[in-house]
């Protein structure tokens, strides 16, 4: 593809210059990279109400000694 090649062409009908910018604007949307979330930090209060790694739920009903 050459530097003086359109990258795309309208083959049938008349757009309108705000069809064409629509046009272009949903094809630039779509051809970029979809960005990752960016990751969620959890609370110091939302972490104290969950069980530990040590058995958690389960061991917490047996007796301690």
């Amino acid at each position: 593809m050459s530097a003086e090649e359109p990258l795309f062409r309208v083959v049938r009908g008349v757009p309108t210059a705000e069809e064409l910018a629509a046009l272009v604007g949903a094809i630039i949307t779509r051809s970029r990279p979809a960005a990752a979330p960016a990751p969620t930090t959890t609370s110091a209060w939302a972490r104290s109400g969950r069980p530990v790694a040590s058995g958690g739920w389960r061991t917490s009903g047996l007796p301690r000694g």
